[in-house]
């Protein structure tokens, strides 16, 4: 691989890089937002329990871990990528 290509690939990685960091961001906030989300939902009165109200919180807290889940797996992506790469130009 020559030099020319070896600095496109470093410009892919580095972009990469900051893509897993503000990925990393953003799984935080989704992280906040459902322990937020959860702790409401474990305070709603015994009498609204199987509410449409307690279904939507419920919903909610499910949704916001599948979310988690799909940047954590992202993340995951991300990591492969950045090590196909580092084949790529025998830095691994």
């Amino acid at each position: 691989m020559n030099k020319a290509r070896r600095r496109q690939i470093e410009k892919i990685k580095e972009m990469l890089e900051n893509l897993k960091s503000e990925l990393e961001n953003i799984q935080g906030e989704i992280e906040g937002v459902q322990d937020e989300e959860q702790e409401a939902f474990d305070n709603i009165p015994e009498n609204l329990q199987g509410s449409e109200r307690y279904e939507a919180a419920e919903a909610a807290v499910d949704a916001l871990g599948e979310a988690y889940d799909g940047a954590d797996n992202a993340l995951s992506e991300i990591e492969s990528i950045i090590e196909s790469l580092d084949e790529a130009t025998g830095e691994a």
